[in-house]
């Protein structure tokens, strides 16, 4: 093909529907990717759960908690401190452990109080984890916060 032929309707069609072809196949594969690895919602109804968002939000920022999550040997801890720094009174605690792109690897563990703190053996595989918190005051009143923990090489 010699590169001063004139540039004619036909190749140019030929090369605008390859461009807009590469870009359609590609949103494509990550429109699908990206069904594919969602973990879901995080509520079933936000209309419903943004009524008592305000009232929720005042009453755990009033019980004045801290938590904090950590992981060592294949040990998962989970402190909840009062403003003061000590232990805060937590009556029941729920939580899920998972990555934050995919719901396949979650996990939730039973917890032992001890020393201050929530203990759980759980083997976790290096990287990003999220951990969901649910807490709940002796009052009643729920603590519910999402901690990241980062997981290094070894620390299984």
């Amino acid at each position: 093909m010699n590169p001063f032929n004139p540039l004619t309707g036909p190749k140019v069609l030929a090369i605008f529907l390859a461009a807009f072809g590469i870009v359609i196949a590609v949103n494509l594969v990550m429109a699908r990717q990206a069904i594919a690895t969602f973990p879901g919602l995080e509520v079933a109804n936000s209309y419903v759960a943004s009524q008592t968002f305000d009232t929720d939000r005042s009453a755990q920022a009033a019980l004045g908690w801290r938590a904090a999550a950590g992981f060592e040997r294949g040990l998962l801890t989970i402190a909840f401190r009062t403003e003061g720094g000590h232990p805060a009174p937590v009556a029941a605690l729920e939580a899920t452990v998972g990555r934050p792109t995919h719901a396949r690897d979650d996990v939730t563990p039973e917890f032992d109080y001890l020393a201050g703190r929530f203990e759980a053996p759980v083997a976790l595989a290096p990287g990003l984890w999220h951990v969901r918190v649910r807490a709940t005051a002796i009052d009643g009143t729920e603590f519910r916060q999402r901690l990241t923990l980062s997981v290094r090489e070894g620390a299984q």
